[in-house]
C-alpha cells in the first residue's frame, strides 16, 4: 500500500484527534475540547483564510497529519502559506512522512501561485530539524511573543 498523503475527510475525526493530540503532548502542552471541535469545523471551513490539513497513510494506518493556513502579506500581491503542525507518530518518523507532508503543502499552495510556505519549530526539536535542514532554508530570523 506504501504511503499515501491527502487531504482530511470527516471519517478521520478519531485518527486527527489521535495524531494532534500527540503533537500537542509532545510540546507538552493541550488544548481545551472546544479548541478541539473549532478547528476541526475550520478545517473544513470553505473561507480563504481557515486551516487546512492532511493526513499521511502508511500501510492503511493514519500515521501524520499537518495544518496549514494562507494569510495576506504586505510584501507579496499573493497570500503566504503557514506550515502550522507537523507531526508523524514516532513509529512512522524516517519513512518520508514528514517530506511527503511538506511537499503535500508546498503543491497545494503552489497551486494558488504561492511560493512562500514556512513554519518553526523548537530549537531543541533536533529530529524535525534534520529533516527540515533538508527541505528548506532556515532564515535566522528569532520568533517572538507577546503573552
Amino acid at each position: 500500500m506504501g504511503l499515501t498523503i491527502r487531504p482530511l475527510e470527516q471519517s478521520d475525526h478519531a485518527d486527527w484527534r489521535r495524531l494532534w493530540t500527540a503533537y500537542l503532548e509532545f510540546y507538552k502542552t493541550k488544548v481545551a475540547e472546544e479548541v478541539y471541535a473549532s478547528t476541526w469545523k475550520r478545517l473544513f471551513a470553505q473561507a480563504e483564510f481557515e486551516p487546512k490539513g492532511f493526513i499521511a497513510v502508511l500501510d492503511g494506518k493514519a500515521v501524520g497529519l499537518t495544518h496549514y493556513l494562507y494569510h495576506r502579506s504586505c510584501w507579496s500581491l499573493v497570500n503566504n502559506c503557514y506550515l502550522q503542525d507537523l507531526f508523524a507518530d514516532p513509529d512512522a518518523r524516517g519513512k518520508g512522512v514528514g517530506r511527503a507532508l511538506i511537499k503535500a503543502v508546498q503543491e497545494a499552495a503552489g497551486k494558488l501561485g504561492i511560493t512562500n510556505v514556512y513554519w518553526m519549530t523548537h530549537e531543541t526539536n533536533a529530529t524535525a530539524r534534520k529533516l527540515y535542514d533538508s527541505v528548506a532554508r532556515r532564515t535566522g530570523f528569532i520568533e517572538y511573543d507577546l503573552l
